[in-house]
C-alpha cells in the first residue's frame, strides 16, 4: 500500500494547507466522502472506460447526506478527474493525520458492548486523556462480543478492560495450571 500512500500525500497536504483554519469541517465532509469512495462497486463502476468524470460526480454527491461546500466539490473534482477515487479513504487518513499533528492530538477508537452516551463519553474522554497523557479524538465502535467493558485503540497502545478479555486471561490461567 506504500504507492496509494504515496498517491494521497499530495493530495491531502494541499487540501490541509488550502483548508486553514476549517481544518475540522474539511475533516468531517472529507471522511464522508472517503467513506463512499471506500465502496468496491463505486470503485469499478467509476473504473469503468465508459463512464464519464461527471457520472461519477453526479454519483458520489448523490450519495453522501451532506451538501459539498464549493472547495469540496472542487476537490471531489480532482480526485475523479484524475483518477484517484480509491485513493480518497487514504486521503482522508493522511489529512486526519496532519490535523492532529497542528492541533497536538491522536486518534482513539473506542470498542464499546454498547452505545455510550454523550456524557459519558464526555467522561470517558477525560480519564482517558490522563491515562494517555495527550489529547485524544474518540470514535465509538459498536463490538457487541466484548460482551461488556471497553477496549481502547490509540496508534499501537491498547487499553482492554473487557469481559471478553478478563474471560480469555483467566481461560489462560486455568488451563496454564
Amino acid at each position: 500500500m506504500a504507492e496509494i500512500a504515496t498517491i494521497a500525500r499530495p493530495y491531502a497536504e494541499a487540501l490541509f494547507q488550502a483548508s486553514g483554519a476549517g481544518a475540522a469541517g474539511t475533516a468531517a465532509w472529507l471522511d464522508e466522502l472517503a467513506s463512499v469512495a471506500a465502496d468496491e462497486q463505486l470503485r469499478l463502476y467509476a473504473d469503468n472506460p465508459r463512464t464519464t468524470p461527471e457520472q461519477v460526480f453526479s454519483l458520489v454527491t448523490g450519495v453522501i447526506k451532506t451538501s459539498l461546500p464549493v472547495m469540496a466539490q472542487n476537490f471531489l473534482r480532482t480526485v475523479i478527474d484524475n483518477g484517484r477515487l480509491a485513493a480518497l479513504p487514504e486521503i482522508a487518513d493522511q489529512f486526519r493525520a496532519l490535523k492532529n499533528v497542528q492541533q497536538g492530538a491522536f486518534d482513539a477508537v473506542v470498542y464499546s458492548a454498547f452505545a455510550i452516551d454523550s456524557a459519558a463519553l464526555a467522561d470517558l474522554s477525560g480519564v482517558l486523556e490522563k491515562r494517555f497523557a495527550r489529547k485524544l479524538n474518540l470514535q465509538v465502535e459498536l463490538q457487541p462480543e466484548l460482551i461488556g467493558g471497553i477496549r481502547v485503540v490509540v496508534g499501537d497502545e491498547v487499553l482492554d478492560t473487557s469481559i471478553k478479555a478478563r474471560l480469555e486471561h483467566m481461560k489462560s490461567a486455568l488451563t496454564a495450571a
